[in-house]
């Protein structure tokens, strides 16, 4: 249930005025979220996508804590260029109501708004270069003492079970609609599982990784076009630096929405790929493995791969987990996806000698 204003205990509970000045923000499609007395960002965490919001606090707090000594020992502003988690007055992270709602509690950041697609080749690559930063200033911080918030999120052959499993359950009949998308999805078995299959044999190591890296999880300053901070950090969790890679390539290096159903529109973008590339790795590279920088363009490549996949399970399951405006949207976005694999496919040894040239290797 979507909750339209804070109750009086949830701003008590963090010191605030219960009479504070509230403003919805809108554009969240999980948390509901609200900005109080114009310093404060109140957020109810919709514990029925997150089942264990506790999990995501513990991890918020011990990697906003680990960032902000990163800021300091280079001369940041922590108060700025993080997001800072307010305690409840009894030092708890959180804040559970009478109706069992969790809330937390971060610092405005102001003069600084998020966007939902780039306006320019050079917003993108300064978006690349603040996904790299968080990468790169958490790659010593121990992953595995993560939670892990949502099982198997990017493990590909996981997807593809379950597209399996849907196949043979056919629950809504629309089987005999999917075969060309699922011929294609099902060929390419074999290289969806490449990424797990190296972190299995210690070949990529684990990191701290976002797990949502789209252009809106990043506030732009409103007077320099820089980017100051990373928002949204409720996936953050143990993973591989190509998943976060991929996943705003996936997004961010092509010419159209994902609802986009002309595909003629659809075009993977070298140019837009070079830029966050370049951005990325000026940030991130240095604490790269070789493996890790071979493997970004496999991870653009998986990241479009698996969420095709991801639609085309929910198309035949009956539309029970993305939203949808019409019957056929989750195929049409299916086959938008697989129509950018199929182009990054085409591209790959550009893709990586982009990388490479970017890396200085």
């Amino acid at each position: 249930m979507k909750m339209t204003t804070v109750p009086p205990p949830v701003l008590q509970a963090f010191g605030l005025d219960p009479a504070s000045s509230l403003e919805n923000i809108p554009g969240g499609h999980i948390n509901d979220t609200f900005l109080a007395a114009g310093q404060w960002v109140l957020q109810r965490i919709n514990h029925f996508v997150f089942p264990h919001p506790e999990h995501i606090m513990e991890n918020m707090v011990g990697v906003t804590q680990f960032l902000r000594e990163k800021v300091l020992a280079r001369g940041g502003n922590p108060d700025r260029e993080l997001l800072q988690v307010v305690s409840t007055t009894t030092g708890a992270p959180f804040y559970r109501d009478e109706q069992g709602n969790y809330w937390r509690c971060t610092r405005y950041i102001d003069s600084a708004a998020s966007y939902e697609t780039p306006d320019s080749p050079a917003m993108l690559q300064e978006a690349g270069r603040a996904f790299g930063d968080f990468q790169a200033m958490l790659s010593d911080y121990p992953a595995d003492s993560l939670h892990e918030i949502i099982p198997d999120f990017h493990n590909t052959p996981v997807r593809l079970r379950q597209l399996e499993e849907a196949v043979a359950a056919d629950a809504k009949g629309r089987l005999a609609q999917v075969q060309a998308e699922l011929d294609f999805a099902l060929s390419r078995r074999e290289h969806a599982g490449l990424l797990t299959s190296l972190l299995a044999q210690g070949k990529l190591p684990l990191r701290v990784t976002h797990n949502d890296t789209k252009m809106s999880n990043i506030l732009f300053d409103q007077a320099t076009s820089q980017a100051v901070c990373v928002i949204d950090l409720d996936t953050v969790m143990p993973g591989l630096t190509a998943y976060d890679f991929g996943d705003s390539i996936r997004a961010g290096a092509s010419t159209a929405a994902e609802a986009e159903t002309d595909l003629s529109k659809v075009k993977f973008d070298l140019q837009l790929f070079q830029a966050y590339t370049r951005g990325f790795l000026s940030a991130a590279g240095a604490a790269l493995t070789s493996t890790e920088l071979d493997t970004l363009p496999d991870g653009a490549w998986t990241m479009t791969y698996e969420v095709g996949v991801r639609f085309l399970t929910d198309y035949l399951n009956g539309d029970v987990y993305f939203r949808t405006s019409h019957p056929q949207q989750n195929l049409d976005r299916a086959r938008n996806q697989f129509h950018l694999v199929k182009q990054m496919e085409e591209c790959r040894e550009e893709m990586g000698r982009i990388v490479r040239e970017a890396a200085g290797v």
